[in-house]
This record gives structure tokens, sequence and C-alpha cells, in this order.
């Protein structure tokens, strides 16, 4: 019989563990912060940032996949029409983990994930590279003038000397 290679899943087999993630991340859509194990909030991210990645496309094919896990319809609806413009210029990283401690029954570790909802400041690394790359150029076109005026130089006092 072939052996399992996967490891310890949380709950007990894959099914129950679809569905606690599943159930995990429309907690977190609901109440924008959930605290958990560091085990589960490492499970449930990248379940809860495919499902905002489907809610920003924002089409009815990408609701009714959405449907398909998260089965409370408000909670989809909430997340297509209150968190999905919230990032839509974000790139990834909807969700961030911080840890907070032990739990006082079973030392758990135990952690918050939330979601990201600030709004985006683009760093100026574009324009900072573009810059660069302008200065190289200008910094050639400059020491292109001066080995042409310097080639012309001598060549202006040997055609003085022969004028002489």
């Amino acid at each position: 019989m072939p052996k399992p290679n996967k490891g310890a899943r949380l709950g007990g087999g894959p099914a129950h563990e679809r569905l606690l993630l599943n159930q995990l991340a429309s907690q977190l859509f609901e109440h924008k912060r959930i605290q958990t194990t560091e085990t589960k909030a490492k499970r449930v991210q990248p379940v809860a940032e495919r499902l905002i990645t489907f809610a920003k496309r924002g089409d009815l094919h990408a609701r009714r996949r959405v449907m398909r896990q998260i089965l409370d319809k408000s909670v989809v609806h909430e997340l297509f029409t209150e968190i999905a413009p919230q990032v839509e210029n974000r790139e990834g990283g909807y969700t961030r983990i911080i840890k907070t401690g032990f739990r006082k029954g079973d030392n758990a570790p135990l952690a918050v994930i939330e979601l990201v909802l600030e709004p985006v400041n683009p760093k100026p690394k574009a324009a900072k590279k573009a810059a660069k790359v302008e200065e190289p150029a200008a910094e050639v076109a400059e020491t292109e003038a001066v080995e042409a005026e310097a080639a012309e130089a001598p060549a202006a006092e040997a055609a003085e000397e022969k004028a002489e």
C-alpha cells in the first residue's frame, strides 16, 4: 500500500483540512484579522491570497470559483465589493502574519493573520534607475565631445603652424 508523504494534516483528513482552511479564510475576510496558531496561519495565507486575487478579477466566473470555497454569500459579497477595491493596486502580499506568543493551555505558538488594506506607496526605484541610466549617457556624450575637441585641437595647431 502507498505510504503518504505529505506529513501531518490540520484536523484529520484532506477533506477536513480543506474545509478548515476555507472556513479560516472566510473568517479572515469577515473580521479582517483573526488569531490562530502559527501553523494554521501559515497554511491559510496562500488560500486567502488566491481568493483575493480572484476577487480582484471581479467577473462572474471568479465569483463562482470563490463561492466553491467560501459558502457564505455575505462574506463573498464583502470580499468582492469592499476588500478587492482596497487592494486593487497591490500586486500581492494581501495578508500579514504577526507572531503573538504562546497559548496558555497547551503552549501552542499563536499568530495574528490580518489583511493588509493600507494603500500602496510605490517606491521611486524606477525614477532613480531612469536617472542613473540618463546620467551615464550624458557623461558619455560629454566625454565624446571633449575627446572630439582634443582631437581637433592638435589638427588646428598643425594647420596654424603650416600657415606661418
